[in-house]
């Protein structure tokens, strides 16, 4: 599961938040954690839930669960960014970004 580790510290740039910190979110032993971050344990179902919600993620994006198609692939993982983003913003920022991303599709039309 090197995708699963590559993803919980990825989570945790994203939050600037340390794998001590993420483990406290989540509500688990530091050394367990750690143990999900390193790749040398895998997580039970219960624990991958409760490590997605605690982070703010979907389980599939901690598991880098893909559509079909390549196009698909891409346009999830940036759905998932900015998801992931929006979860970490304040109300006042996540309006902001709305507008912007509201602005960029009517330049498109």
């Amino acid at each position: 599961m090197e995708i699963f580790a590559k993803r919980l510290r990825e989570r945790a740039v994203q939050l600037g938040i340390s794998n001590a910190e993420a483990a406290r979110r989540v509500g688990l032993d530091e050394r367990r954690y750690a143990h999900y971050v390193s790749g040398r344990r895998q997580p039970d179902l219960m624990t991958l839930k409760n490590i997605s919600e605690g982070l703010g993620v979907t389980p599939n994006w901690l598991l880098d669960f893909a559509t079909a198609t390549d196009q698909d692939r891409r346009m999830t993982a940036l759905i998932d960014r900015f998801v992931n983003s929006a979860k970490a913003m304040t109300h006042e920022q996540l309006e902001l970004a709305v507008i912007q991303a509201e602005a960029v599709v009517v330049s498109n039309r």
